[in-house]
């Protein structure tokens, strides 16, 4: 999955908010800047966190499917070349 950029991206667009508001507002550029400042942080330290959970989610999902003995697989070829090689698969098990 492609989160690494999730943080950077929640940055942005609150800072871009930020300042559009203020500006819109008249804030002093002094005032503005400070609180531009504690916006990107808090909202950095907010996607780093969310992308944490949505990672330790993830890797809790493919422990449960490998606990099960799910596998997901690419669907390569049609389903009668998926069962014959499950077949062949299930007759080597039997004679090893």
């Amino acid at each position: 999955m492609k989160r690494k950029y999730l943080p950077a991206i929640l940055t942005l667009t609150a800072g871009l908010i930020a300042s559009i508001i203020m500006t819109l507002l008249r804030y002093e550029i002094g005032k503005m800047l400070v609180i531009l400042l504690i916006t990107l942080v808090v909202f950095y330290f907010l996607g780093s966190l969310f992308r944490y959970f949505l990672d330790t989610f993830e890797a809790q999902n493919e422990e449960k499917n490998l606990d099960e003995g799910e596998v997901i697989e690419k669907a390569t070829g049609s389903e009668e070349e998926t069962a014959e090689i499950e077949e062949n698969a299930a007759g080597e098990d039997i004679t090893e």
